[in-house]
């Protein structure tokens, strides 16, 4: 079959390369991709929402499948829009309709079902800038520190923790009444903040069925020891020592199972990847910091490695509804993968830095993400620039072996986190 992967980032080469190997695929498209999904894949220069032009290239390239990289694109409603149309609506396309979508669309509507669905979370309440003296008074009302959520998608920055009540309160204004998030903050969701370590959870579904994927940690903050801003992710290791099988039953009973369930009883129609990030507090509990309706990133570097299956197979199950018959196979070694990314990331930064030392590495994968060709060589074009994944009997020999594997790399004022698995 012909397939189409949209996105550019390297949870979208991590696709490419997975479905590449796949005897299934016959032409794999990807667009826009970068310079690693042309290794493997045609790259398109198509953008994720311009979707009469993902629809002319579905019916030009004969696609019989699309499969959603990032959340835009779903909660624009991509999905629909393939449903909507009689020339493309026998496409089957991998990611959630748009209803589903909001799940990552609106952190209120997410809050909203997990409460009504009796699943963990943290306590929260919603605020507009017209109630935002409210929002003050609730801020009082909870112990430090403060957690302050943009309502909308604000490109993985629309999460601020602050210790000073004094500074949450001048944040909430900043981000309602000055909208520092533009559209995103127009509503904000203030939430108690939960203490403990976080990791990932990977759901496959088909709408009935699902499947859990290894779990994963990621490492979101800039600085070493996790401390500075927030990014889109530095580094991640999978699986997550800390994960016992009990703890990883608690998961699936208490979150997974209920959130599958809740789609069916509220008629959110979903056939796609779930993303559910989670927090292990006191007394080993699970509870859900917030879903995803996507893969994430740089966690789908380390998680699509570990999987043995034929990854189309599943592909084409979840489109099916027939995800119950196949039964997931995991490797067994450990996967870990550290990102470059570009000097002044997540600020300002500089693009067209040209990447040498590709052609030297052996024991490593390098995803690219914020990186394209240009005149025959690689060069950086985004702030994340390449996700170096390698292989591991432990996590620390896997993390080791990307290391020596960044040493052959370079490009001007490329920077890594060296501490990657530190907490673990």
């Amino acid at each position: 079959m012909n397939i189409l992967v949209l996105g550019s980032g390297g949870r979208e080469h991590a696709f490419a390369w997975k479905i590449a190997q796949s005897p299934l695929c016959n032409a794999l498209y990807v667009a826009p991709g970068n310079s690693g999904t042309a290794n493997v894949a045609t790259n398109v220069n198509i953008g994720v929402t311009d979707f009469e032009a993902i629809k002319e290239l579905v019916l030009e390239k004969e696609i019989e499948m699309v499969v959603v990289g990032p959340e835009d694109p779903l909660v624009q409603g991509v999905h629909d829009f393939f449903l909507n149309d009689d020339a493309i609506k026998h496409v089957s396309v991998i990611g959630p309709q748009k209803v589903a979508a909001e799940l990552e669309g609106s952190k209120e509507f997410a809050k909203e079902f997990l409460y009504r669905h009796n699943i963990p979370t943290a306590a929260y309440e919603s605020f507009t800038a017209e109630t935002v003296e409210n929002g003050y008074a609730f801020l009082e009302t909870l112990k430090a520190p403060y957690v302050l959520k943009a309502d909308g998608l604000a490109a993985g920055k629309g999460v601020v923790i602050l210790n000073d009540l004094d500074e949450a309160k001048a944040e909430l204004k900043s981000m309602l009444v000055d909208a520092k998030f533009g559209q995103a903050s127009t509503k904000v969701v203030i939430e108690e903040f939960l203490d403990g370590i976080e990791l990932s959870c990977f759901v496959l579904t088909d709408g009935e069925n699902y499947k859990i994927l290894p779990t994963a940690k990621d490492y979101k903050r800039i600085g070493e020891g996790d401390t500075g801003l927030n990014t889109g992710g530095m580094g991640a290791v999978s699986p997550v020592p800390f994960a016992t099988d009990e703890f990883l039953n608690k998961i699936e009973e208490r979150i997974v199972k209920p959130t599958i369930e809740g789609f069916k009883k509220d008629k959110l129609p979903y056939v796609g990847f779930v993303f559910i990030g989670l927090i292990k507090v006191e007394g080993d509990d699970p509870k859900v910091i917030e879903y995803n309706v996507r893969m994430g990133d740089p966690e789908t570097e380390v998680v699509l490695p570990r999987l043995k299956n034929d990854f189309v197979t599943v592909l084409q199950a979840m489109a099916n509804g027939t995800l119950n018959e196949i039964e997931i196979e995991i490797d067994e070694r450990a996967a870990t993968t550290i990102m470059m990314v570009s000097g002044g990331y997540p600020e300002a930064y500089e693009k067209g830095k040209e990447i040498t030392g590709l052609n030297t590495i052996e024991d490593s994968i390098p995803f690219h993400a914020g990186a394209q060709l240009k005149d025959g060589k690689v060069v950086t074009s985004g702030g994340r620039v390449m996700a170096i994944t390698s292989y591991g009997e432990t996590y620390q020999e896997a993390i080791k072996k990307s290391y020596q594997s960044i040493d052959k790399l370079n490009f001007d004022k490329m920077y890594y986190r060296k501490d990657i698995g530190f907490d673990l």
